[in-house]
């Protein structure tokens, strides 16, 4: 099992960047996919980016298409934590951004294969 913290969220304006981190707990983070996903109000969650534990993979990573180009998910194992760098943000990128994780799962958009959650982190942008 592992917990997990979101953190980096805030208030900007359109076109800045901000960069969100996910830390978790336990000894074997590098054997999780990690996902991000996003919920705005009255919306649906939605998925945003994910990256394999196998990171040999030529596909180790998947983005939406509406944050492809923008959006960069990164992971240190050394330090149980993963983060999503967001630039060029849009107001339509406020959300209630959360950090999702599967054991050695293959890489996968649907919020329902993804086990543990973390509170959420929130990002608003404004225009």
């Amino acid at each position: 099992q592992v917990q997990l913290v979101e953190s980096g969220g805030g208030l900007v304006q359109a076109g800045d960047s901000l960069r969100l981190s996910c830390a978790a707990s336990g000894r074997t983070f590098s054997s999780y996919t990690m996902g991000w996903f996003r919920q705005a109000p009255g919306k649906e969650r939605e998925f945003v980016a994910a990256i394999s534990w196998i990171r040999w993979s030529e596909s180790s990573t998947v983005y939406a298409d509406s944050v492809k180009g923008r959006f960069t998910i990164s992971r240190d194992d050394a330090k149980n934590t993963v983060y999503l760098q967001m630039n060029s943000l849009k107001p339509e990128d406020t959300a209630v951004y959360y950090c999702a994780a599967a054991w050695r799962m293959a890489l996968r958009l649907g919020a329902s294969s993804y086990p543990y959650w973390g509170q959420g982190t929130q990002v608003a942008v404004s225009s």
